[in-house]
């Protein structure tokens, strides 16, 4: 998905993106900034492949066995004739 945004920005495009950053944050501040998004991307993977290692561990396993239910008593009332 974040392949296909970068495909359909140009050249041009970047530069402008780059050029506002740098004029937002200042030049000392980039870095920083990049090293807390590379930090966040690290970790929003990381959670992502343990969700889909947990899944992959849930369908591995095999079913709970299923304990025979008996059947329900049934209560007679009365119907309130007189």
């Amino acid at each position: 998905m974040t392949l296909s945004i970068l495909g359909m920005l140009g050249t041009t495009e970047i530069i402008i993106i780059g050029v506002v950053v740098l004029v937002l944050f200042g030049a000392r501040k980039v870095p920083e900034l990049m090293k807390g998004v590379g930090t966040g991307i690290k970790e929003f993977k990381k959670a992502s492949r343990d969700v889909q290692d947990e899944l992959h561990r849930v369908s591995e396993e095999p079913p709970a066995p299923v304990k025979p239910q008996k059947p329900s008593e049934t209560i007679s009332h009365n119907s309130g004739q007189v």
